[in-house]
């Protein structure tokens, strides 16, 4: 029987795939084992047999607290492959922001609607008077930027079919294939939206009006119109005006007179600034399909003499500017200069029209409206100034007063009491000799009342 039982218990263990709990037990103590052996290779404590292994230690019961760390090659391994996927990672990321934002920057022509910024914020501070709200000023500025970026963008989505034809356009972002049309129209128009909102809730809805006025103006008239006929120029030219008259609408809520001058500033200067450039680039806009007005003029005659006719309409604006007083005289006299410089260019390339001179009365286009809105800005005159210069022009020691000290007394008590003439109640005393003088010396002080 003993014999038996030993037998059976062999074969059990023989044949251990024919009870499942005794294969879990052989496997178990097998890993035990291997774990152990490897443990007393690499440690001399006893009690990091157990903690190697924490499945089996989980799987044995009840024994002692897990302690000590994992096996080090396989964490090291991890955390590494770990580092640099996220770096891979932030790597792509910012690849893919510094793509879009060169993206974003062509597609606004940044350059440009920075200058576009520069004429509204000359605005905004020849209409701010004594005080500037700074605030309101980059609020302004940033409202300004969001939509010319938008026009921009716009105008690049109607025409990229042109910008792939032309050399200096042909690298654009829609063009090239850095970016989708409909990527670009959704940036076009968050930024339209955007840019008039913040001018509506920050300065007025004034200025809100101008701006999407303006953005409609350039993306859906200037643009289309580039292929069918040459007033173009004249149109853009009106849409480049609008931005300084935005910045004085947003400045003082209204559009006056004053305002205008910046405006017509910059309509006359861009008439010289874009015959220089259509004619350099005559060819790049023959192949791109756009109707300039240099393409029709063979000899350039007409573009010389449309250019200098607009250079000598900047003449008088320094004048106009000291005579309304929004600037002093020196500005007068360096406006003055600035114009005939820029004329000068454009007389040059009238006489002898080149590519050379072309691009001489270029540059001095560049430079001419940088200089005469810094002119404006340093000679400007607050409402503070001209009170204090109607005070200095008027004469104190004038007075035409009832009782001056000249001798002449018109006071009631120098007249005879039989020669006066029954006053009218409430009415006002004026004494004649004053009141005469204001007429024929408008630069004399005004006349003193006094009650009777």
């Amino acid at each position: 029987m003993w014999r038996r039982n030993s037998l059976s218990l062999s074969s059990k263990l023989a044949n251990p795939y024919s009870n499942p709990s005794l294969l879990l037990l052989f496997r178990s103590s097998l890993k035990s084992h291997h774990h152990g052996l490897l443990a007393r290779s690499n440690s001399t404590s006893p009690e990091s047999t157990s903690a190697v292994d924490p499945v089996n230690w989980a799987q044995s019961g009840p024994a002692a607290p897990f302690i000590g760390p994992h096996p080090t090659p396989v964490s090291a391994f991890g955390l590494t492959s770990l580092a640099a996927a996220s770096a891979f990672k932030a790597k792509e990321v910012a690849d893919l922001a510094k793509h879009y934002t060169r993206c974003y920057w062509e597609l606004s022509k940044a350059r440009l609607s920075m200058l576009v910024v520069a004429t509204s914020g000359t605005g905004y501070i020849l209409g701010s008077g004594s005080s500037i709200d700074y605030l309101g000023l980059c609020c302004t500025c940033a409202g300004t930027m969001m939509v010319a970026a938008s026009a921009n963008s716009l105008n690049q989505v109607f025409e990229v079919k042109n910008d792939a034809k032309m050399n200096r356009t042909r690298l654009r972002p829609l063009p090239s294939g850095r970016i989708t049309i409909p990527h670009a129209v959704m940036w076009a128009s968050s930024m339209g939206v955007a840019g008039t909102a913040l001018l509506a809730c920050q300065a007025n809805m004034l200025a809100a009006g101008l701006a999407a006025s303006n953005l409609v103006l350039y993306a859906f008239v200037y643009t289309p119109l580039k292929q069918i006929h040459p007033v173009n120029t004249w149109v853009g030219a009106i849409v480049g005006a609008i931005p300084p008259l935005l910045g004085w609408a947003a400045a003082s809520g209204q559009i006056s007179l004053n305002g205008m001058l910046l405006p017509a500033a910059l309509y006359f200067w861009q008439i010289p600034h874009f015959m220089a450039l259509a004619y350099l680039c005559r060819k790049d806009y023959a192949d791109g399909g756009f109707r300039m007005f240099s393409l029709a003029d063979a000899t350039g005659h007409r573009t010389a003499l449309v250019s200098l006719r607009n250079c000598l309409y900047l003449l008088p604006l320094g004048y106009l500017a000291y005579d309304w007083g929004i600037t002093s005289g020196w500005f007068c006299a360096e406006s003055t200069l600035l114009a005939l410089a820029i004329s000068s260019t454009a007389a040059s390339f009238f006489l002898n029209r080149t590519t050379k001179n072309a691009r001489r009365m270029f540059h001095a286009s560049l430079l001419y409206l940088p200089v005469f809105m810094g002119g404006l800005l340093v000679h400007r005159l607050s409402s503070d100034s001209e009170r204090s210069l109607t005070a200095e022009n008027s004469d104190p020691s004038i007075n035409l007063s009832p009782s001056s000290e000249s001798g002449v007394d018109l006071t009631e008590h120098a007249i005879p009491r039989e020669n006066r003439r029954p006053a009218l109640i409430g009415a006002q005393t004026r004494p004649p000799v004053a009141y005469a003088s204001v007429a024929p010396f408008p630069f004399l002080p005004a006349p003193s009342y006094i009650s009777s």
